[in-house]
């Protein structure tokens, strides 16, 4: 039986592999399978805080040589965490942060679709200024993206879009205390919403919510570690996967995994995501 792309490539991964190094600083990644392809995309910048960020995004049919897709730029901004969103009609959304201002950052929302992975266009702002939509995902025909409030009072908040521009705030306040921001977000087959959201301040640990459809109604699970960088996954089987950054004195990369009848996650990095 032949495996899938996403398990032979998880095979064939024993060691670290630089797959690109164009600027000083290259962080804050993403990938996805698209189009029978890997893309990978990243900040490329001088520094974490410089002012020169640009969107680079490469390309794989293997995983293991990689080649230039595109190079993305807005003038003046500083862009951020590149996000892809695969679309239901069949092409490849990105979302980032374009950071503008020298003393004071100002944060807003762009995205670009393309129809190839390849050329991606000009950005278009969405959401509210200030409101950072860190990730989204379709369900049937709706995006679902959550952004949070970039200064104060801090805030997540729930959009949901027909067309993955035009963002309406659908829970303006889906989560607050602890400096809500970054998060995963899945859909199970059935429409239950999971989100998976970093908190940072004095009460710092991650929070696992989960809500029906028409996703007014969430209740949370505090997972009782401090991550950063969530991002979750569906696997097939219906466990959910997550890959963070554990921020508990020793950073490091951990995969936190719903295992039935766990509590709290522990401090090896498996967790329980309760459904």
């Amino acid at each position: 039986m032949t495996s899938s792309p996403t398990r032979r490539l998880a095979a064939e991964v024993t060691a670290v592999r630089r797959i690109g190094d164009s600027a000083p600083h290259s962080a804050f990644t993403d990938l996805v399978r698209y189009a029978g392809s890997w893309f990978c995309a990243f900040r490329a910048a001088r520094t974490h805080l410089s002012e020169d960020g640009v969107i680079r995004v490469l390309t794989s049919g293997d995983g293991r040589s990689w080649r230039s897709a595109a190079e993305v730029r807005w003038a003046g901004a500083d862009l951020r965490d590149p996000r892809f969103v695969p679309r239901p009609d069949g092409r490849l959304q990105l979302l980032a942060a374009a950071a503008t201002g020298e003393t004071s950052k100002t944060f807003q929302t762009v995205t670009w679709i393309s129809a190839d992975g390849y050329d991606w266009g000009d950005p278009i702002p969405v959401g509210e200024p200030g409101v950072w939509v860190w990730r989204a995902a379709w369900h049937n025909d709706t995006m679902y993206g959550v952004g949070y409030a970039t200064r104060e009072p801090r805030f997540a908040r729930l959009y949901r879009s027909g067309d993955g521009v035009d963002l309406e705030p659908w829970v303006p306040t889906l989560f607050e205390g602890g400096y809500p921001n970054e998060s995963g977000l899945v859909f199970d087959p059935d429409g239950t919403a999971y989100c998976l959201l970093r908190r940072d301040g004095d009460d710092a640990s991650a929070q696992l919510g989960r809500a029906r459809p028409p996703y007014r109604e969430w209740r949370w699970t505090d997972l009782g570690v401090q991550v950063g960088g969530p991002a979750l996954l569906r696997l097939p089987d219906g466990r959910l996967l997550a890959g963070v950054r554990l921020l508990d004195g020793e950073v490091r990369h951990r995969d936190l995994r719903r295992r039935p009848g766990a509590g709290r996650a522990d401090r090896t990095g498996h967790a329980a995501l309760r459904r």
